[in-house]
């Protein structure tokens, strides 16, 4: 009888793991660790970020790409085999009653989004044309006058200073642009 009672005064000890997740704690561990390795990179020489931002972004678009294949073939995969159970006769699938299903649902969702999409589309559209008449206002007047208006409104005061992490990040573009292209073309 002991034993089971030091078990179960262990078990109640160890917190589970649901009830203690903060999803905003891990985030913003996240985010602090993402700004530290950028803060850290922008620290070392062009080479290194070049490096090290050419490298990093081709992993990343050729891991993106091959994710994207497998998860590609598998749902292909899927539909291949229901029709190939289907047309063996080990399943039966209701196309008239599958076809109606998804016409309603693309309905209601069409539906739905429309009329939202359409009155935002024209609050996007005139926010648009309002901030492109200012700026071409602007621009009419006086191209330091503009370029005033568009570090006012991007948040930086000053215009726009080359940074170190600027390398990097031009790099991980770069690399990530390249890394696509080969995930696309190996097999």
């Amino acid at each position: 009888m002991a034993p089971s009672a030091a078990v179960n005064k262990r078990d109640d000890d160890i917190p589970s793991t649901s009830e203690n997740f903060d999803l905003e704690k891990t985030a913003e561990e996240a985010k602090s660790l993402i700004e530290k390795v950028i803060r850290d990179v922008g620290k070392k020489s062009a080479t290194r970020q070049l490096l090290f931002g050419s490298a990093s972004g081709w992993a990343t678009g050729f891991i993106m790409m091959k994710l994207g294949k497998a998860a590609a073939f598998t749902v292909g995969s899927g539909i291949l085999a229901l029709q190939l159970a289907n047309s063996s006769g080990y399943i039966n699938i209701n196309w008239d009653k599958l076809t109606r299903g998804v016409e309603r649902v693309a309905e209601r969702v069409e539906d739905s989004t429309s009329d939202k999409k359409q009155g935002l589309l024209k609050k996007v559209g005139r926010y648009v044309d309002k901030k492109l008449d200012k700026a071409e206002d602007l621009l009419r007047k006086k191209e330091r006058k503009a370029k005033r208006w568009f570090n006012r409104i991007s948040g930086d005061e000053d215009e726009f200073v080359f940074e170190e992490i600027h390398v990097f990040l031009a790099s991980y573009l770069v690399g990530l642009v390249l890394g696509i292209s080969c995930g696309i073309v190996t097999r």
